[in-house]
């Protein structure tokens, strides 16, 4: 072949558009994208009147179109701003319900503590409403001990509650005798030989485990919603790359610059659009499954003799009965007092609608992540029928490319969006590994060992957890993601697949740049 001959071919095939069809040859009207641009609040200055060749443009096909470079970056801008905004509303709903839970099943925990005080306060056998009343204090502080270990202050709960029986027996002693001087030296040899003298039976060790198992249980689990409100929160407000930001108003506004407004993405270039740029958001899914998996074993404790109904609600009776032991036994101590009491019965609401409730809500928020792309695409985005007219990122079309996996390691070839997978979020992995804590408390708890949630700096219960703002709110617990956590790399793509660096500069070759090596290779020749 002459060269004069090649260099023209070449001209003409470096001048053609790369992307999309010339369409007719004929300029169409822009009057539609004149209207919606405008109604978006965009003004009209420099839109064109009729179609214009489209070299200029950086997202959308280059063919002809009613687009500027301005109304390209306002409308890429635009795009941005509105899909960020559909995953913040996603993420609120689901925090809506996490703190409707919350609210619900703390206010009703609260509400059995304050009613289980109350019963202990109206219950007290009369013949003994002498000792309540002179050791009101006793009681009153045994309640705000067990309030502010739920509340997560860093209350040993265990220990309040040997506090409580040694106090109780003090005074109990002192008051069986109070014809004599008893000093604190004698009163406190009394305490240390009460797990001798079991002057309260086998209550208060009995009493201890329940107590112990179920607030344990309880403050884990309210926490375990605070906490799951929380990644939500932070995640949800985590920003579109600029490669999404290229992806998403490529598959939103371009068929307006393309003419073709009236065509809705196709369902699966949609799905490969949002899985490349929720590609983090999808990798939280493990952890996020694990957190409701705990938290569901934890609610077990919730129910039968270990429910917290019965738990809190039976305090008055067994302490009632603990007294009730002593002054029944007091002679085993100084022979002077014998007082039979009745035993008092009560019947305890079931707590188990509660449960039931947070349990479901719990079940259906397990696939939220990984759902969350399709959950965006169904209705509002991209279009399920008529597959041949959808739009496909390049004209109204069917979609051919498969739809890729989830999470960050899946997205290496994925058609639409431009992905370093050797590069996560680091705002995303901090949260995985708040939910991989917050579910090793939570199987502690389920064990029955004390969880311990002032060990860090982070508070992540703060202003605008979104969970409560009133200063009844309990402290949540102060969680804070180790450095470790490094990301994955992959010291050698698989064949034929991409791995997008960070730079601009590192772009994949041109058409344009292998021709002219082509050329300067035939002229070597």
């Amino acid at each position: 072949m002459d060269f004069p001959v090649f260099m023209a071919l070449l001209i003409c095939a470096l001048a053609v558009p790369g992307f999309g069809d010339m369409g007719s040859g004929k300029a169409q009207s822009c009057s539609d994208i004149r209207q919606f641009y405008n109604g978006k609040g965009f003004s009209l200055n420099g839109v064109p009147q009729s179609e214009i060749s489209g070299e200029h443009l950086r997202i959308c096909p280059q063919g002809y179109t009613c687009c500027t470079s301005v109304m390209e970056d306002s409308l890429s801008n635009l795009s941005r701003t509105e899909m960020e905004g559909l995953i913040r509303d996603a993420g609120r709903a689901l925090q809506a319900s996490l703190n409707g839970q919350y609210k619900v099943f703390d206010g009703y925990l609260l509400e059995l503590l304050n009613r289980s005080e109350g019963v202990l306060q109206q219950s007290y056998p009369p013949a003994l409403g002498s000792l309540y009343t002179q050791n009101t204090r006793v009681f009153s502080d045994l309640y705000t001990e067990l309030r502010r270990y739920y509340r997560g202050s860093n209350v040993n709960i265990e220990e309040a509650l040997n506090e409580f029986w040694a106090r109780l027996l003090e005074r109990m002693f002192k008051g069986a005798n109070g014809r004599y001087l008893i000093g604190d030296d004698y009163l406190e040899c009394v305490s240390k030989q009460s797990e001798t003298l079991r002057p309260f039976g086998d209550i208060p060790r009995d009493l201890k485990l329940k107590v112990t198992r179920t607030f344990v249980a309880a403050r884990s689990f309210v926490q375990g919603l605070v906490i799951s409100g929380e990644v939500v929160r932070k995640v949800s407000q985590v920003p579109l790359s600029p490669e999404c930001m290229r992806a998403i108003m490529k598959m939103t506004y371009c068929p307006h610059c393309r003419g073709v407004a009236t065509a809705r993405p196709c369902a699966n270039y949609c799905a490969n659009v949002l899985k490349g740029c929720l590609a983090n958001q999808a990798d939280l899914d493990t952890e996020w499954r694990n957190l409701a998996d705990a938290m569901l074993q934890v609610s077990n404790r919730f129910e039968g003799v270990s429910s917290v109904d019965v738990v809190f609600l039976s305090l008055p009776t067994h302490i009632s009965e603990a007294i009730t032991t002593m002054m029944d036994n007091i002679d085993t101590f100084n022979n002077k007092v014998r007082t039979a009491v009745s035993t008092h019965t009560h019947t305890y609401p079931c707590t188990q609608t509660h449960v039931s409730d947070v349990s479901r809500r719990l079940r259906d928020m397990q696939p939220y992540w990984v759902s969350l792309p399709s959950t965006l695409c169904s209705d509002r985005v991209a279009t399920r029928s008529q597959a041949d007219k959808c739009w496909n990122g390049m004209a109204r079309a069917r979609y051919l490319p498969e739809v890729m996996g989830d999470g960050l390691a899946s997205q290496i070839n994925n058609p639409e969006v431009e992905i370093d997978i050797t590069k996560p979020d680091m705002t995303i992995r901090q949260q995985i590994m708040q939910l991989k804590i917050m579910t090793n408390r939570l199987k502690n708890a389920f064990n029955g060992n004390d969880v311990d949630f002032q060990d860090t700096s982070d508070d992540v219960s703060g202003s605008g957890s979104g969970m409560c703002t009133d200063e009844n709110c309990p402290r949540g617990p102060r969680l804070m993601a180790p450095s470790t956590d490094r990301p994955k790399v992959y010291a050698y793509p698989p064949e034929n697949k991409k791995v997008v660096k960070a730079s601009a500069d590192h772009n994949l070759p041109s058409i344009a740049f292998y021709l002219l090596s082509l050329v300067m290779l035939l002229l070597r020749r």
